[in-house]
C-alpha cells in the first residue's frame, strides 16, 4: 500500500531549469519538470510525484495570464487529489509570484514555490536541494492552511513577508524584521510561529487596469505622477521616504491623484512598517492620510501594488480598498 503523499510539481523555468550549449554564452531555460525531479536523489521516496512543464521562461517575463493560468492548474491538481503543490521558478520576481497566488489561493493544501541561484551546471548548484526542501514542505501536515510558501536554503517564508536580498548568494531571500516562518532540518520540517487567517480574493473574470509603482527620490519630478494619470494609470503606489513620506511638491501631486484614483504611500526602505501617527509635516503620513491616501504597512511598495491591483480586479471601493491592505498587512 502506498501510504505517500501526491505533490504535483509545475515548472514555469527560471534559472533551476537553465543549461549552456557548447560554443555559446550563457544559459537558457531547457529543463522541464521530469528532469528537474530526476535530478534530485530520494525525491520519489518523500512523495508521488506528479510532473508538468507549464513553461520554459525567465522570471521577469512571468505575466498575470501565466499567473492565472498557473493558479487554475494548480487548483486542478488539488481536485484531482494532490496534497499539495510545488512551482518552481526563476527567483527574480519569485516574492511578487507568491504574493499574488497568494492572495487567490483558498485551498487547504499547501502550494510552495521554489527556485534557484545557481543554475545546474554551476559548482554548488542549489536547485535539487531547494526542490527536495519544497516537496518536504508541501507534503508536511504542518503546512495545510498556509496559503502560498517559498521555500529557498532550507527556510520556509510566507509570500506577504518574504523578500530577495540579494543578487546571486543562495541565501538571497529572507522575511526582514519576522524572519522565516519555518525550517527545515534533517528533513524535518519544523514551524517557528503561525500563519495568519486571511480571506483570499476570488479568482476575477478580467484583469485589466494599470496600477503604478513610483519610487520617490531625492527632487524627482512631481509631474510624473499627472503623467501617468493621462498615460491612464489607474490607480498609485508610491515607494516613499522613510516609513512612509514624500517631498512638499511630490506631496501636492500625490494629493491632487488621490481625488481622482486610488493612491498608497509605502516605504522605500526595505524593512518596517509605514506609520500612521508620529509625522505631522506636510507630506508625512497624518497629512497624507488626511487627503485620502493610505499607508501600506507591512507590505512591500512590489507587493502593495499586486494587492491594488487584484482589488481592482474585483471592483473593490476605497474603503474595501483599505479594510484589504489592513487584512493583509498584519
Amino acid at each position: 500500500m502506498n501510504d505517500k503523499p501526491t505533490i504535483s510539481i509545475g515548472a514555469l523555468g527560471g534559472t533551476i531549469s537553465m543549461t549552456g550549449t557548447p560554443g555559446e554564452q550563457g544559459v537558457t531555460s531547457s529543463l522541464g519538470a521530469r528532469e528537474l525531479a530526476e535530478s534530485v536523489p530520494g525525491l520519489d521516496q518523500v512523495a508521488t510525484l506528479k510532473l508538468h512543464t507549464l513553461a520554459r521562461i525567465g522570471s521577469g517575463s512571468i505575466r498575470f495570464a501565466h499567473l492565472f493560468d498557473t493558479l487554475a492548474w494548480a487548483r486542478q491538481q488539488v481536485l484531482e487529489g494532490s496534497q499539495g503543490v510545488v512551482i518552481t521558478q526563476g527567483t527574480d520576481t519569485l516574492e511578487e509570484t507568491a504574493f499574488l497566488l497568494d492572495l487567490f489561493w483558498n485551498c487547504r493544501e499547501p502550494l510552495v514555490l521554489m527556485g534557484a541561484m545557481r543554475n545546474p551546471q554551476m559548482p554548488g548548484a542549489d536547485g535539487s536541494a531547494n526542490l527536495l526542501a519544497a516537496v518536504q514542505v508541501a507534503a508536511d501536515q504542518g503546512s495545510r492552511g498556509r496559503g502560498a510558501l517559498v521555500v529557498m536554503n532550507d527556510d520556509i517564508h510566507e509570500a506577504r513577508r518574504v523578500r530577495k536580498m540579494h543578487t546571486t548568494r543562495v541565501n538571497a531571500f529572507e522575511s526582514p524584521v519576522v524572519g522565516p516562518v519555518g525550517v527545515i532540518q534533517e528533513g524535518d520540517v519544523q514551524y517557528l510561529r503561525n500563519t495568519p487567517e486571511t480571506e483570499r480574493l476570488p479568482v476575477p473574470s478580467a484583469y485589466r487596469g494599470k496600477v503604478l509603482l513610483l519610487e520617490h527620490s531625492l527632487d524627482d519630478d512631481p509631474d510624473l505622477v499627472s503623467y501617468a494619470l493621462k498615460a491612464g494609470y489607474v490607480a498609485i503606489v508610491v515607494a516613499g521616504f522613510g516609513s512612509g513620506h514624500a517631498s512638499e511638491r511630490m506631496r501636492d501631486a500625490l494629493v491632487a491623484a488621490a481625488a481622482q484614483v486610488p493612491v498608497i504611500m509605502c516605504s522605500r526602505t526595505g524593512a518596517g512598517s509605514t506609520t500612521r501617527a508620529v509625522y505631522g509635516y506636510k507630506g508625512a503620513e497624518i497629512d497624507l492620510q488626511q487627503h485620502g491616501i493610505l499607508m501600506g504597512g507591512w507590505l512591500c511598495p512590489r507587493k502593495v501594488r499586486l494587492l491594488l491591483s487584484a482589488a481592482l480586479w474585483n471592483d473593490f471601493d476605497r474603503h474595501a480598498i483599505s479594510q484589504l491592505l489592513q487584512a493583509w498587512s498584519q
